[in-house]
């Protein structure tokens, strides 16, 4: 039985999706990050960069962590949601990094700065550049996700797969937090249709649902988005 290390954070939303579609037996130890708890010893003897989740394989002795390298390595061993053709395994692997490198980054800074940073009534503390910025680039990522799904269809790849899973918990998280997608009609029917996926509800669950939030704060701009606006 795999052990997950985690909380309710949209990468462990990913793996807890993951195993769930896959029917794979696990326990989940929660991990307080909210607390601090991720520097603990034991978190950094297996991950020395203290992040969750982590997930160890006792059938195999592998201890891994950086959730869309367990989404791979899931994928791998059990031969389930990866695609075996060449071009398409190249495509999931452009998307898995796209996503780790854009989608969780910039959302995530666009939550911090939209519910948790500065005051923007506070001349001194003045945080309207970064929430302009990373509410531009959140928008303009739900744009490039729109095109993605124009081109290919009901999912990101031609048949459902652990990149929809990757994507989906942070789009989960993001329209939970206000940030809706209902201006982005691919993105939108998709997301639809992945909430329809029982092994997906129960994944998000799981440890629990995601806490309420306020109204998210706005830029004061209200400038039209580019998909090529920001570098």
């Amino acid at each position: 039985m795999f052990t997950l290390y985690g909380l309710n954070t949209p990468n462990v939303y990913k793996v807890t999706i993951c195993l769930e579609e896959m029917g794979l037996p696990y326990t989940l130890e929660p991990i307080d990050v909210r607390s601090g708890k991720q520097f603990d010893s034991f978190i950094v003897e297996m991950n020395p960069n203290a992040k969750i989740p982590i997930l160890y394989d006792p059938e195999t002795d592998i201890t891994i962590s950086e959730s869309n390298a367990i989404l791979h390595y899931l994928a791998e061993k059990t031969g389930q949601f990866f695609p075996l053709e060449k071009t398409e395994r190249a495509k999931a692997m452009e998307l898995l990094f796209f996503q780790a490198a854009s989608i969780g980054p910039l959302f995530g800074q666009r939550a911090h700065f939209a519910f948790h940073a500065g005051d923007n009534k506070n001349s001194d503390n003045n945080n309207d550049y970064a929430l302009e910025r990373y509410s531009k680039e959140g928008e303009r990522l739900y744009g490039v996700m729109d095109e993605y799904l124009s081109r290919s269809g009901k999912w990101f790849l031609n048949s459902y797969s652990i990149v929809d899973m990757a994507v989906f918990g942070w789009v989960h998280t993001a329209v939970h937090m206000g940030f809706g997608t209902a201006e982005y009609s691919y993105l939108d029917t998709w997301f639809s249709t992945m909430k329809e996926r029982p092994a997906v509800m129960k994944g998000v669950s799981t440890p629990d649902i995601l806490p309420t939030f306020p109204e998210p704060k706005r830029p004061p701009s209200s400038a039209p988005v580019s998909m090529r606006a920001s570098q």
